[in-house]
């Protein structure tokens, strides 16, 4: 099974895409946005290969205005080889990556421009993934759409605008059920009528359940047997509810104990699991590690990132961990990860951020300037007077760390977390 996480990084510096607004939209400048998006792309791909992540979903955003503006130039001829050596990338490291048009692209539409410009934005995300020299294992994941007060007129709709699309965009369609509208038992029966493969999300599910009877692993094996040969391994997405937002809504981090038990239950399956949670990679790589072992190297790296995020928090888990990676003939990830979670759910005390944040300024104090000394000093003595924010506080920081491109911190999760 691979483990993943979608769109966006957290706390890889350079990963970063840029948009504009649409009257800035021009050639030049979107051509400049596209090469920027298309260098932080590559900056996860690395990112991802290093770490052994091989499940990532590319943001709809990599091309501003791609299925509008964007759709009359040519940068998939003027990027050729950029986006030949990603896709090289991705596929050297057995990487297994996707798309997800968004809430507007909506084929089952009752207003026929809507269901021209879900065409569009359907043939322009398959566009990237051709592109990038990818297969149709590399899937278009897409909500059936709108319920229009009659869900079976809807799916019916659904079918009918699916046939026209271009048989590319159609070998890599697979449909997910959604947390309000269409549950999974409804897309299911749209594809079993034109042979879709199907995306289970557990967390829609648990917002919107087609049968309290049937578990998350019943459902599973159900999905599993829309996937055919040449559709790849049977995806799904798992998620967590936050707990204090709406249902439905994915939580901050994942809890490691609820994700294991749900794990287990599947190890006799081969299946892809792309994770949706608010800190994206930092769920990803805690699971990977705690479910194989990467090494103590891994471990150690995952340390250095955490390390000033948990000494805000608890000097007594960070001097606990510390202490668990002495021993290099060991593979503690679970014991590790416990603590990095314990630390997280300790409240942060005044005393225990300073002596983290005075820790962080000694990248810098030998080389900031006289100004940046003193913006710091000033920050730091309103923050104790409780005149300033920690975040303020951090934020300085993060600029100077930026300044003197400090990568130890600027990949690391202090500023993130």
């Amino acid at each position: 099974m691979s483990i993943g996480y979608a769109c966006l990084a957290v706390a890889v510096n350079g990963s970063e895409m840029k948009s504009c607004t649409l009257k800035n939209a021009n050639e030049e400048r979107l051509m400049s946005l596209i090469e920027h998006n298309l260098s932080a792309l590559e900056t996860v791909i690395d990112y991802n290969v290093l770490n052994g992540i091989k499940l990532f979903r590319i943001s709809s955003d990599l091309i501003p205005f791609g299925s509008s503006i964007a759709a009359d130039i040519p940068w998939h001829e003027h990027l050729s080889g950029e986006f030949s050596r990603i896709g090289q990338k991705i596929m050297k490291a057995g990487m297994r990556v996707s798309m997800h048009p968004g809430q507007y692209t909506v084929l089952n539409s009752i207003n026929n421009a809507v269901v021209e410009r879900a065409i569009e934005d359907l043939d322009y995300h398959e566009k990237v993934l051709d592109a990038l020299g990818l297969d149709p294992e590399h899937k278009l994941v897409l909500h059936l759409g709108g319920v229009y007060g009659n869900k079976a007129q809807a799916i019916k709709r659904f079918l009918v605008h699916y046939r026209h699309l271009e048989p590319a965009v159609k070998n890599r369609l697979v449909l997910e059920n959604d947390d309000t509208m269409f549950n999974i038992d409804n897309v299911l029966e749209a594809s079993s009528a034109v042979d879709i493969p199907v995306v289970y999300d557990n967390l829609h599910n648990a917002a919107n359940p087609a049968d309290h009877a049937m578990s998350d692993l019943d459902w599973i094996n159900l999905c599993g047997a829309t996937w055919k040969r040449g559709d790849g391994l049977q995806k799904i997405h798992y998620s967590q509810q936050n707990p204090t937002k709406r249902t439905g809504a994915h939580s901050e981090t994942i809890e490691l104990e609820t994700f294991l038990d749900f794990y287990h239950r599947l190890s006799a399956m081969d299946i892809d699991i792309m994770l949706e949670v608010k800190d994206k990679n930092i769920s990803a790589l805690k699971c990977i590690n705690c479910v194989s072992n990467q090494g103590i190297g891994a471990l150690e790296r995952e340390w250095a990132r955490y390390k000033y995020s948990i000494l805000e928090r608890s000097p007594a888990e960070y001097g606990r961990i510390r202490t668990l990676l002495t021993d290099k003939n060991t593979y503690p990830a679970l014991e590790m990860y416990r603590l990095v979670e314990e630390a997280y759910r300790t409240p942060i005390h005044r005393g225990n951020v300073v002596n983290a944040v005075q820790h962080v300024w000694g990248y810098f104090k030998n080389k900031a300037t006289k100004t940046e000394k003193s913006r710091f000093d000033r920050l730091l003595t309103k923050y104790l007077s409780d005149d300033a924010s920690l975040t303020s506080l951090k934020n300085c920081l993060h600029r100077i760390a930026r300044k003197y491109k400090e990568e130890h911190l600027l990949n690391g999760y202090y500023f993130y977390k």
